[in-house]
């Protein structure tokens, strides 16, 4: 049964290749990500977050929550990166 899961994983890791989905996949995890890491308190100040593509888009209600997270861009890049498990974001741009 194990045989089958890894070559099942392998073949879908393939077929995601092949057809170049794989940035769709990471414009989705990377919200997902987002939510997860940031917490709930800041997930609730949070109206949009958008993947072009290397930089991650964020849009806050907040201007001063805005203000206060652009001196943790580079941990929270760093973050999102080792949970995806490549580098996919290089940049953030919080608005507000």
């Amino acid at each position: 049964m194990e045989g089958n899961t890894k070559v099942l994983s392998s073949v879908i890791k393939q077929i995601i290749q092949q057809n170049k989905l794989e940035y769709g996949l990471h414009k989705v995890e990377v919200q997902e990500i987002w939510a997860r890491i940031m917490g709930i308190s800041i997930a609730k100040y949070t109206k949009s977050v958008e993947l072009k593509g290397d930089v991650l888009y964020v849009e806050l209600s907040s201007p001063a929550l805005s203000e206060e997270l652009t001196y943790g861009k580079e941990t929270i890049v760093r973050s999102i990166n080792e949970e995806i498990g490549k580098e996919v974001v290089k940049k953030i741009v919080f608005r507000s």
